[in-house]
């Protein structure tokens, strides 16, 4: 399966990442990938992958604080 290769903030106290953007796409170099260059245009099968894998995250900068997710979790169980 191909991969997406996104550049985003990790932060460091939950260990999230926020994607700011996909940077590039590894190719599996498959033909049954349907993100793969080597699926042919033509193919009609029903079981060819249709989805990228887990994409590769790169940090460009981290935090050391919660994600905004984790913090409006945090306070809807304080309240």
């Amino acid at each position: 399966m191909c991969r997406q290769i996104a550049e985003g903030t990790r932060w460091t106290r939950c260990m999230h990442f926020q994607r700011h953007m996909v940077v590039a796409i590894m190719d599996c170099n498959s033909s049954r990938c349907e993100r793969s260059y080597l699926h042919p245009p033509t193919c009609r099968q029903p079981n060819c992958i249709k989805n990228f894998d887990t994409e590769v995250q790169k940090d460009i900068d981290r935090v050391d604080e919660y994600c905004f997710a984790c913090r409006a979790a945090m306070n809807r169980r304080r309240q």
